[in-house]
């Protein structure tokens, strides 16, 4: 292929054109250490640079400004922790922005002490969400704590008061037994005082002195019968019966109670259906592989006194707690909204400013440094008619900087192919995206995006032509285009921001979908019936199945297919020809 000479398009007139993309200059900057930063915002603001990477051969680790990329980095990861917060709290986010702070040339003390806030309000709110945690798991215990003092008084109330024996089956929860084969049969059963039947390792005689011991707030004194009491996942209630069941074969009494409520648990997403249980067992070996049982299945397990007093007694405390508990989650709460309240009132300002200086010093990293003359040199390509406004920012950034060196620009001579660079404004932005997703032409070539603003809009015309839903589109995109500055919020949306950018666009599909449907003589899908029509149908339509001709009149239909070709079997013969 011939090697095209990009010099010659130097010789090119200046002035902008629309038919062709811009002439564009390589340049050279020398720009002072200490100018750098306000240097690169200034030209960042205008965006009427691109800059080259001088630094291909050196990793993205170790170049000159990484460091600077770090800290950005990282505010940027608490601004995202504050963000989730107040998302999670159901706090609104202020569309609120700094604009004196966020488009001027903010200084290294400006940067400092943004980041100082960010910091604290960082600290805070991780401590009281920290807090908050603690309090829940708190809370949680309590709960729990308060369903099993409330199952295990409840139970030895009903044995106590319990004349005959012990049945497998109670009213409040399910009991397992002792049997073989059947999972239902009664643990513990007493015919009569005098008589004594071996259930495994627990009898009735023992069970009596249990009841009786209960009865008077002892337990056990000359048995050695013992229990556990905790609280358990619904759906694990009934494999910690059966493991239970088969571990201590039998030797054991299981009574639970469904908690009706749900319960909150800090760990979990959504809130869990627990049940309090109490185990008897013989034996502190049994009742420690009950723990253990217990334990691996999830269950949390509480100290029960065997004291009944001492258990209403430690009820009437953890009622108690639990109310104080709940004020402290209160203020809590409280406290953790009003700081992300004051976060979200200046989270975007600081969400756009955290990106535009991370990007300063990811555009500073492509520059080289001289250390002999204590400056960056940086190149880049640029439109040849924007280079006097690239050296009145230079002279902006030196002047915000304080310093006394300006930076030095030249023009280098190249022969090095130049960047596609194609003016747009906001009617001729869309459609140039479009023309660029399919390909963008090489400098100095055609642009093809001019002549796309008529002939994409009248394309879709030809396939909508209709003049209502013409002129539906044209209504909707032109008050859009009306009121552009106060619907602007519309391009933040997803599901507008396609529709909102590409106003214009549709504003002139609208157009000529309502010229094309005055042309195909329809409105809603409906013939369009103006002027009279040039055909004439015959009184006597004949009967069904008859094909029926139409005779042609004198005069011909002004503008359009005339209305009589859209009952007629042949139209799409006659609109395709």
């Amino acid at each position: 292929m011939p090697t095209r000479n990009w010099g010659l398009l130097r010789g090119r007139p200046k002035t902008t054109s629309i038919f062709r993309s811009e002439v564009m200059s390589l340049i050279q900057l020398y720009i002072p250490s200490d100018v750098a930063r306000f240097t690169v915002s200034q030209l960042g603001e205008m965006g009427l640079v691109q800059f080259r990477d001088l630094n291909g051969d050196v990793s993205a680790f170790q170049r000159s400004f990484v460091n600077d990329v770090r800290r950005f980095d990282e505010i940027e990861r608490k601004l995202r922790y504050l963000h989730k917060q107040i998302e999670l709290n159901d706090v609104d986010v202020y569309e609120f922005m700094d604009e004196e702070f966020v488009g001027s040339s903010r200084g290294p003390r400006d940067i400092d002490d943004m980041e100082e806030r960010i910091n604290a309000h960082e600290s805070r709110v991780l401590k009281l969400t920290a807090a908050y945690k603690n309090l829940q798991l708190n809370q949680l215990e309590l709960i729990e704590n308060k369903y099993v003092l409330e199952e295990v008084s409840s139970l030895f109330t009903e044995i106590s008061g319990r004349q005959g024996g012990v049945g497998g089956q109670s009213g409040r929860g399910h009991a397992s037994g002792s049997g073989r084969g059947q999972d239902a049969a009664p643990l513990l059963t007493r015919a009569d005082t005098s008589s004594r039947r071996s259930i495994g390792s627990l009898d009735a005689a023992r069970v009596g002195d249990l009841e009786a011991d209960i009865g008077v707030g002892g337990m056990g004194r000359d048995i050695n019968v013992g229990f556990i009491a905790g609280v358990i996942s619904r759906d694990r209630i009934a494999t910690l019966e059966r493991v239970l069941w088969r571990s201590l074969r039998g030797n054991m009494f299981l009574n639970y109670v469904d908690i009706e409520d749900p319960i909150n648990d800090p760990n979990m997403e959504e809130p869990v259906y627990k049940s309090a249980f109490i185990v008897f067992a013989h034996g502190a070996s049994l009742r420690d592989r009950a723990t253990k049982i217990a334990e691996s299945l999830g269950a949390t397990l509480y100290q029960v006194d065997n004291s009944a007093e001492r258990r209403q007694e430690d009820l009437i405390d953890t009622m108690s707690r639990l109310d104080d508990m709940q004020h402290i989650l209160e203020n809590n709460s409280v406290a953790r909204i009003n700081e992300l309240t004051s976060v979200s009132e200046q989270i975007n300002t600081w969400y756009t400013v955290v990106r535009k200086e991370k990007a300063i010093y990811h555009t500073l990293n492509l520059f080289n440094y001289d250390a002999n003359r204590n400056c960056l040199i940086a190149e880049g390509w640029s439109a040849t008619n924007d280079i006097p406004a690239i050296q009145s920012a230079l002279h902006l950034a030196t002047e915000d900087a304080g310093s006394n060196v300006p930076t030095v620009l030249q023009e280098l001579r190249t022969t090095k192919e130049p960047p596609t660079f194609i003016r747009t404004n906001k009617f001729t932005d869309g459609f140039q995206n479009i023309v660029d997703a399919y390909g963008v032409p090489k400098a100095g070539e055609v642009n093809p995006g001019l002549f796309t603003c008529i002939t994409f809009p009248f394309l879709f015309a030809l396939m909508f032509g209709d003049l209502g839903h013409g002129f539906l589109m044209t209504l909707c995109a032109a008050l859009l285009c009306i009121y552009e500055k106060k619907l602007a919020w519309l391009a933040k949306d997803e599901s507008m921001r396609m529709f909102y950018t590409g106003r214009y666009i549709v504003l002139l599909m609208g157009i000529f979908s309502m010229f094309t449907g005055l042309l195909y003589n329809d409105i809603f899908s409906r013939a369009l019936g103006i002027f009279a029509s040039g055909w004439a149908w015959p009184t006597d339509k004949g009967g069904e199945g008859i094909t029926v001709e139409a005779t042609k009149l004198s005069h011909v239909y002004p503008i359009g297919i005339d209305p009589a070709w859209h009952h007629a079997s042949n139209s799409l013969l006659f609109t395709n020809s």
